[in-house]
């Protein structure tokens, strides 16, 4: 009976040596695919990081092809809509769209890093643009001298503005920047600026990477961008007058700014200095979208790129994300 008893305790033990070694084997098995799936998938996200680096480059030639004798028009229909090319394992989707048919926040202020202060001029387009979109006067005010407040360098509110002390008191309270905006999505913490008021300004503001007035090309405006001529005149020009220039464009584009200055609307608005400079044939700031489906990896890239009369494009920022 003992070596019985010995015989089954050995066969006991060998059987759990089996189970704990099928067990390991399995984890390990596991472990091996696993490595081996973060591994193929890991080198596909890698390869459509590249497809998607490799956009910028077509958007550089392509930005230079635009370029008509300092010109950039619509011809050919290329702002905003999307491009579609086929690569081994997947697809890329680039749009190319003008970056500069917007006002740039960031020319509220004038200065250097650190000693941003008010510019009247460029407080003065954006509460034209604001009233231009039916905000009311005050509320207008309001908003210019938040938005001045968030990036200027003192904590001395602006009549209707809003310092460290009244953003410290929200829920989760938090600071001005003191710095120019990177993107317009900033606007969503300043004060004045809700969700409402963000949503009917999205579509005609911009963050440019400096503190300009904004360079707009009358070649490339639409319609929807009435708006940003009636600022430029100071509301003289209403949006319903500026959509009728825009509409009068040749088809072609305008050859010289001063066809565009003669037009009988134009002279009887009486731009003044600043938005006569602001003007253009040309676009500066183009921005880039592109989306890559490789191998079960998706990637999105988002780009701002500048343009400068002598041919160089340059990439001023770029994010692995959605411009918001």
């Amino acid at each position: 009976m003992s070596g019985a008893r010995e015989r089954g305790a050995a066969l006991l033990t060998v059987l759990l040596l089996v189970a704990v070694m099928t067990v390991l084997l399995v984890a390990v098995l596991d472990d091996i695919r696993f490595g081996l799936r973060r591994t193929g998938n890991a080198q596909a996200l890698a390869q459509a990081q590249w497809y998607a680096l490799g956009s910028e480059e077509l958007a550089r030639a392509r930005i230079r092809q635009l370029d008509r004798d300092g010109r950039t028009t619509l011809a050919g229909g290329w702002n905003g809509r999307p491009f579609v090319f086929p690569i081994d394992g997947g697809t890329m989707r680039v749009r190319l769209d003008d970056a500069s048919a917007c006002f740039n926040l960031n020319s509220v202020v004038e200065g250097a890093p650190n000693q941003w202060v008010r510019r009247e001029a460029g407080v003065r387009q954006y509460i034209a643009l604001l009233l231009a979109l039916d905000f009311t006067p005050a509320r207008a005010a309001a908003m210019a001298d938040a938005l001045v407040d968030w990036i200027d360098r003192d904590q001395v509110p602006g009549p209707a503005g809003a310092e460290d002390p009244a953003y410290a008191a929200r829920g989760g309270g938090y600071r001005t920047s003191g710095a120019l905006l990177a993107e317009a999505s900033e606007l969503r913490a300043i004060a004045g600026h809700d969700a409402a008021a963000y949503a009917r300004l999205r579509p005609h503001v911009c963050a440019q990477p400096d503190s300009a007035l904004s360079p707009i090309n009358i070649n490339t405006l639409t319609e929807d961008d009435a708006v940003l001529l009636a600022m430029l005149s100071d509301n003289v020009l209403d949006p319903a007058a500026a959509r009728r220039v825009i509409a009068a464009r040749p088809a072609q584009g305008w050859d010289d700014l001063h066809d565009f200055f003669a037009m009988d609307a134009i002279r009887a608005a009486g731009l003044g200095d600043d938005a006569m400079q602001q003007l253009r044939l040309a676009t500066r700031y183009f921005s880039l979208h592109t989306e890559v489906e490789y191998d079960g990896a998706e990637v999105l890239l988002s780009a701002l790129l500048d343009s400068d009369p002598h041919g160089s494009v340059r990439l001023v920022a770029r994010r692995w994300t959605h411009d918001e």
